[in-house]
């Protein structure tokens, strides 16, 4: 008995163009692998559309929603900055959102699966979904560049949509990797203090205060890496954390980019 997700036959769909019921025969035959699966898919001459499907995607658009408490954003891959441009295109992007937004991942995927050959077929590349989320929070704030290519959510426990929005253009521009200085991994920091106490030791410093210049350097790293303690770009005599106030914590942070 077959044991390839339906989630895995709506995945190919989407990248090739093919039936249902070929791509579960080619996952099936390939033990589930998507990447074996198309290679399948294109030795059987099944889809010309399945050709495209091992094109580098490097380019897109990220897309949102949003309404009352609750945000999506969604990552649209495709081959050339040209077709990203396409109003189908963007379209069909904005269309994904809005119904991951308003009806969630599964009917998203399923929309995917149904609208993305037609695309294909028409613009002439390969074009796939992404990242997807869904955030609810009591306060939500979305971003998405001017560009296009880099979309943010923050989520608040409290507060006003602005300020959320705020913290969340600030992501956008200053890619904050964590949202408080102890989330960043103690592995990351690991890898930085070899390179820290080779400069140290390089520049001569006694090897008695190498340790607490060590301590500065981790804390400033850890803060340099981390939203609420990052500089805010609208006022750089303030921290994120400190334009934030009592306006509620940070629950959620997301950000997608191209």
């Amino acid at each position: 008995m077959s044991t390839v997700d339906a989630n895995a036959v709506a995945s190919l769909r989407a990248r090739t163009g093919v039936s249902m019921m070929e791509c579960k025969k080619a996952l099936d035959e390939a033990g589930g692998d998507e990447e074996k699966a198309i290679d399948i898919l294109k030795q059987k001459g099944a889809s010309q559309v399945a050709k495209k499907a091992d094109r580098e995607q490097g380019e897109g658009l990220v897309f949102s929603a949003e309404e009352d408490g609750k945000a999506a954003l969604i990552k649209l891959h495709c081959e050339t900055d040209f077709v990203a441009r396409d109003d189908g295109f963007q379209s069909l992007g904005q269309e994904l959102a809005d119904t991951l937004l308003h009806e969630g991942m599964d009917a998203a995927t399923k929309r995917a699966e149904e609208k993305i050959p037609e695309a294909v077929q028409k613009l002439g590349e390969n074009i796939s979904v992404g990242e997807m989320q869904i955030t609810e929070a009591s306060t939500t704030g979305v971003y998405v560049h001017t560009n296009g290519k880099i979309g943010v959510i923050v989520g608040l426990t409290a507060g006003k949509s602005e300020k959320a929005k705020d913290l969340a253009m600030h992501a956008a521009a200053m890619n904050p990797l964590y949202v408080k200085p102890e989330d960043v991994p103690a592995k990351e920091v690991e890898k930085e203090k070899g390179a820290w106490k080779e400069q140290l030791l390089s520049e001569g410093k006694p090897e008695d205060i190498i340790e607490k210049i060590m301590m500065g350097k981790e804390k400033k790293f850890r803060e340099e890496h981390a939203l609420l303690t990052q500089e805010f770009v609208k006022d750089p005599s303030m921290t994120v954390g400190s334009y934030l106030g009592a306006d509620g914590d940070v629950i959620e942070y997301v950000r997608f980019s191209i």
